[in-house]
């Protein structure tokens, strides 16, 4: 096709899916990636008729998540997918047809979670092959579409009983009592697994989870909070949970990357994101050099695996920091070195992160090295304002590790806000003596918001 027969399309459009009945959908150009994504949630694999589909549900306006549309669309395949942090998903593809402007043609779009996204939908390369040209300094060259569209849908909110799992040791330890005693008072049966006495059958056709001589139920929604000595045996069982098409808040890979302190960091400066600087060394002879890339004492020395505040320890020397360094190498322990900000005026900020949305700020008055001594911090911390700039910093983080809930740790410094820490399982207790936020019930919220009920005769796609 000729050139100037190409439609010319700015690097952000609207695109209506007419099969999918949706008028309107704010997309983004996406010239690095080869297939169009679209926002999806509650996603089904069905059988009608013989004919192998998949039903998701959309929030097509980030600005209304009230408005939600169900759709249906033949199932084409399943493909592995690696996005821009990462991280390689497993995707449905569908085929529909795209209308941009006038014109109409089908595309191939896989679907996936993008609800933290600014755009519901990416347009790939092969959407747009002969049909459309991207002309980058401009945008909406195809005209607007009215969100409107979407005003004759009714927002359903009917309370739906749901099977609830909560990945834990027990259900006596606050974190646990709450979100269960939550879910439960609205009706949604609770069960708490101990992650380390499950086991399962990785090689069965059927996969299924075993805990204490039974095999357990398909669950609707699951939240995780994983001990961190329990980590790489809670990850595999949760990673099991996600095979069998249970709703996770905080999926598997987004809870290792966090609690890998130096991928976390590699991560997030990929992504551009201001942190201290950081240096890590394996070769004891290369530790004085480390230490004089980061500017000398004082200095924070941090294991990787490790939760917010725990396994940090500030050298105010560099003989004191290379006599840490030396223990932690001692014990074979893995950790990182990260230069000490101590500004007269920095401020440190945990934004606790839910969805795309930021829902309470606490300013410490102390070093985040203190954490360990719960009731001293407690009564050193405050609920702050902040920034809509440290929002959407706190909003990305969290983005780029694929956490749906997180506490983001920054200092607040003269040149602007810098990341030291993100927690994936928060303790509710102290957030709630200082905020008097009720976590669980957010928490439940949002599981009912997003997690759907298992359905009758309705098939599951099983993928390891």
């Amino acid at each position: 096709m000729a050139n100037q027969k190409l439609i010319e399309i700015g690097w952000e459009e609207w695109v209506a899916l007419p099969e999918l009945n949706l008028p309107a959908i704010k997309a983004k150009v996406d010239t690095g990636a080869r297939t169009s994504a679209l926002h999806a949630f509650m996603v089904e694999k069905i059988v009608e008729d013989g004919d192998t589909k998949v039903h998701f549900g959309i929030h097509p306006i980030p600005e209304r998540p009230e408005v939600e549309v169900y759709c249906k669309a033949h199932l084409v395949a399943e493909r592995e997918v690696t996005s821009s942090n990462g991280q390689t998903e497993l995707r449905y593809v569908i085929r529909t047809l795209a209308q941009f402007g006038k014109k109409k043609w089908p595309i191939e779009i896989t679907l996936t979670d993008r609800e933290t996204m600014t755009y519901r939908m990416l347009i790939g390369r092969s959407a747009m092959e002969s049909k459309l040209v991207v002309i980058p300094e401009h945008s909406f060259m195809l005209g607007a579409l009215c969100p409107s569209g979407y005003d004759h849908v009714v927002p359903k909110r009917k309370k739906r009983k749901m099977q609830i799992c909560i990945l834990n040791r027990s259900r006596n330890i606050y974190t646990t009592e709450r979100l269960a005693s939550a879910a439960e008072s609205r009706g949604h049966k609770v069960e708490v697994i101990n992650p380390t006495r499950c086991y399962v059958d990785i090689s069965s056709n059927r996969p299924a989870i075993h805990y204490q001589g039974h095999s357990l139920p398909r669950f609707d929604a699951l939240f995780a909070h994983i001990p961190p000595t329990a980590t790489y045996y809670g990850v595999a069982i949760l990673r099991q949970f996600e095979s069998l098409g249970t709703f996770c808040i905080n999926n598997a890979s987004s809870i290792a990357h966090s609690r890998d302190r130096l991928f976390a960091h590699q991560l997030l400066g990929r992504a551009g994101i201001s942190m201290p600087t950081t240096a890590f060394a394996h070769y004891p002879g290369d530790t004085k050099d480390m230490i004089k890339i980061l500017g000398g004492a004082p200095l924070v020395i941090k294991l990787l695996e490790s939760q917010q505040g725990k396994g940090a320890v500030l050298a105010q020397t560099n003989k004191a920091a290379e006599a840490v360094i030396q223990a932690f190498r001692g014990i074979k322990a893995n950790f990182i070195v990260q230069e000490y900000i101590h500004e007269p005026k920095t401020k440190d900020i945990l934004c606790v992160v839910l969805g795309n949305k930021v829902i309470t700020a606490i300013q410490q008055d102390s070093s985040s090295l203190e954490l360990q001594h719960e009731e001293h911090v407690t009564k050193k911390a405050r609920v702050t304002d902040i920034t809509p700039m440290e929002k959407k910093l706190a909003i990305r983080v969290a983005r780029v590790l694929g956490l749906k809930f997180a506490v983001v740790n920054f200092l607040r410094t003269k040149t602007g806000p810098r990341v030291i820490d993100v927690n994936c399982s928060p303790s509710f207790k102290r957030i709630e003596k200082i905020t008097g936020l009720d976590l669980g019930a957010l928490l439940i919220d949002y599981i009912e918001h997003h997690a759907r009920p298992r359905l009758p005769k309705r098939l599951i796609g099983y993928t390891i």
